[in-house]
């Protein structure tokens, strides 16, 4: 099926600090969590912390921002980025 992203990624229980590699500067990728954790979303050049819970979906400049999400307490993390 044609699609507007360039790939799609899942994420399965992994900390992730890191920048994205294959995103255009110019664009935003979506992250979408899901599973059972209980986990915070880092945006590191900013300082900011986020509540990142079943459902959360976050619009970023992934090839421009250093993000995270780091270890949490419980649960199983996936994400779709």
């Amino acid at each position: 099926w044609p699609s507007i992203y360039v790939g799609i990624d899942v994420i399965v229980n992994q900390e992730t600090p890191h920048l994205d590699k294959v995103s255009a500067p110019s664009l935003l990728d979506l992250l979408e969590s899901l599973g059972t954790h209980d986990a915070q979303f880092h945006v590191l050049d900013f300082g900011s912390i986020f509540s990142y819970q079943l459902g959360t979906m976050i619009y970023l400049a992934g090839k421009l921002l250093h993000h995270s999400v780091p270890k949490w307490e419980k649960g199983e993390s996936i994400a779709l980025a």
